[in-house]
């Protein structure tokens, strides 16, 4: 690449094991150029230097480098160094390594492959046979197609634009009357947005989940509700950080931050939306509405509205329920007509995900008293019944989903899923993803360490090793004492620290926390839940009883539990489909009132209470029985 006079200088930024080069302007740091490439690199802090999960190796060139937190010595001297914090001062060849990739390849997509039966989608077409205009019936082609739509949809709604009139008269005369006229909900009313000569052509509308790591997304026929095609893949938002206040500050702090999030999100979806058109053989202009549902940070980030204020006291976003728009206005590539739906949230940390797995539990119906509760880096609840929700959100921090640990991961190939300890801690056995040799721990690997590690005397209630000198899995590491799990790739042994340990406890903690400050707020007792609903990636691999010991959640019987998959994405595929569901969701995001927890003493005295195994009250633990 060659430089026009007054061009800054760019650097060429080689990556391998990819083999692509890209050109970054002076200045930049390589994580920009990763994230240009659109190589999936982990980048927890979102580029502060904090987290040191974007190692890469420096092989040829120079760079002026920054923070090194996170790196070994070890590492620093093989040549590693940060992405974020490594700016190039001549063209670089980096490689990345396995251990700093995200790898998804376990994106949750659903919890069943039910398709739900049609009752009023967003977007429909009907065939419509009009009585020709007469001298005895002189009624304008407008006003005789709006009359015979309204009576044969009893609903008085119905308008047409510009466009739709401008093209009325000929069509509906070349069609001798019988057209297809094509209806879209949206705000309130149903548009027509066309009108054709009856055909048999197939429609689609598109509903997706969009979370913070993983996006999925559905394809469904609008005629018979068939889910016709279903694809997962990393948020490539990711690079920017993993988590949402990483990624708002991120579009605070960088001047293009917000248009690069929108398009990493909407270069997430639209790659998976031209894997589905390909997959069914149809063109983008054949997807005519799309539904998506994510957290209230996520939904911002998608249509390109500041999250800024999210973060801020008194943590106020921009809308709870935004309007809906065009999908060529948002950037989303299908129909550019398409009218594009955003989930109504309840408050900045409460958002259409959530009010989307409410809806497809059925709670807010119910008779019986249940609880909802999705677990990430936010733990987000919701309890009651058809009288009366209440929900809340808890830091519960990210080590659930690998970060924040060193070796945690998510849950992909080579991720430690599940821990068996024995012996007081001697014998150590792990079950990884796929039976690959272990690359890390994820989040149900984690649970199981700490209920392991109780049981078998290797930690004490608050979190600390009891050292036994005898057992060599015990070792002083760079961050204190820490104990090793299992021999990974390349040698590298899989640990978990202390410092990890009581991290873990923390998290646990917050999650019990919020169910307890929400039961006090309503004034019931534990043994009130009747039933217990666990949603996203993290519950989906969830041993309960081990849960259950560490004090995270509640000690009820196993059968009240159940796991509902991926229930944002089924939530937005019934709002898409059923206009019985969007009555529902409206009603239910009408009723939910929010917990704020950092208002009052509640929340911080049970966390403290919760910050040990199982709990400070051992008698709300009756079935856990270790010592």
């Amino acid at each position: 690449m060659t430089c026009e006079l007054g061009d800054p200088p760019v650097r060429n930024v080689k990556i391998i094991p990819w083999g692509k080069t890209v050109a970054i302007p002076d200045g930049e740091n390589l994580l920009q150029a990763i994230a240009e490439a659109e190589i999936p690199l982990r980048a927890a802090c979102g580029g502060e230097g904090a987290c040191g999960r974007c190692r890469v190796l420096l092989k040829e060139g120079r760079v002026r480098q920054g923070l090194s937190g996170g790196l070994t010595g070890e590492e620093l001297a093989a040549g590693f160094i940060l992405a974020c914090q490594s700016v190039p001062v001549e063209d670089v060849v980096i490689e990345i390594p396995e251990s700093s990739l995200v790898d998804l390849r376990r994106v949750v997509l659903s919890g069943s492959g039910r398709d739900i039966s049609l009752s009023g989608p967003l977007y429909r077409k009907i065939k419509v046979e009009l009585r020709p205009p007469s001298l005895d019936d002189p009624k304008d082609d407008l006003g005789r197609l709006l009359d015979e739509l309204r009576f044969q949809l009893g609903d008085g709604r119905i308008n047409a634009g510009l466009g739709v009139v401008r093209t009325l008269p000929g069509i509906l005369r070349e069609s001798g009357w019988v057209v297809n006229v094509s209806l879209a909900e949206a705000g309130g009313e149903i548009y027509i947005e066309q009108v054709e000569q009856v055909s048999e052509s197939k429609y689609y509308g598109l509903a997706v989940d969009i979370g913070t790591t993983t996006i999925a997304a559905c394809l469904a026929d609008l005629e018979s509700g068939r889910q016709a095609a279903v694809r997962g893949a990393y948020n490539k938002q990711s690079v920017y950080g993993e988590d949402v206040i990483s990624r708002i500050i991120y579009a605070g702090e960088h001047k293009d931050g917000l248009e690069e999030l929108q398009g990493a999100v909407l270069g997430t979806i639209n790659g998976l939306v031209s894997g589905m058109l390909d997959d069914l053989h149809i063109s983008s202009g054949d997807v005519k509405v799309a539904v998506c549902a994510g957290n209230t940070t996520m939904t911002h980030l998608f249509l390109g509205l500041d999250p800024a204020y999210i973060r801020l006291e008194p943590y106020v976003p921009a809308a709870n329920n935004p309007p809906p728009g065009r999908a060529g206005e948002i950037g989303l590539k299908i129909n550019p007509g398409a009218w594009t739906h955003c989930l109504p949230g309840i408050s900045s940390y409460i958002g259409g995900d959530i009010t989307a797995g409410v809806l497809v539990t059925g709670m807010a119906e119910a008779e019986e008293i249940a609880l909802f509760i999705d677990v990430g880096t936010n733990g987000e609840m919701v309890l009651g019944n058809r009288e009366w929700l209440v929900a809340c959100s808890c830091s519960a921090g990210p080590a659930f989903e690998g970060n924040g640990i060193r070796y945690g991961m998510p849950a992909a190939e080579g991720a430690i899923e599940r821990v068996f300890i024995s012996e007081k801690g001697f014998r150590v056995e792990c079950r990884t993803v796929g039976n690959a040799p272990p690359s890390g721990i994820c989040g149900s690997g984690l649970i199981d360490c700490l209920a392991c590690f109780y049981r078998e005397g290797v930690i004490d209630r608050a979190g600390k090793f009891i050292f036994k000198p005898e057992n060599r899995r015990f070792r002083e590491g760079d961050e204190g004492p820490e104990f090793i799990l299992a021999g990974g790739l390349n040698n590298r042994e899989i640990t978990i620290s202390e410092t990890e340990i009581k991290n873990l406890i923390r998290s646990k903690a917050a999650v019990f926390a919020g169910i307890r400050s929400m039961l006090k707020t309503v004034g019931l007792p534990v043994e009130a839940i009747e039933r217990i609903y666990l949603a996203g990636g993290f519950g989906r691999f969830l041993n309960i009883r081990q849960a259950v010991a560490t004090g995270m959640l509640p000690d009820l019987p196993e059968d009240r539990y159940a796991y509902l998959g991926n229930s944002s994405l089924k939530g937005a595929v019934q709002v898409l489909l059923s206009k019985s569901a969007r009555r529902k969701l409206e009603e239910l995001s009408g009723k939910v009132t929010y917990l704020e927890l950092a208002a009052g003493k509640t929340f911080y005295d049970e966390f403290i209470s919760a910050l040990f195994l199982p709990h400070t009250d051992l008698n709300l633990f009756p079935s856990v029985n270790f010592k």
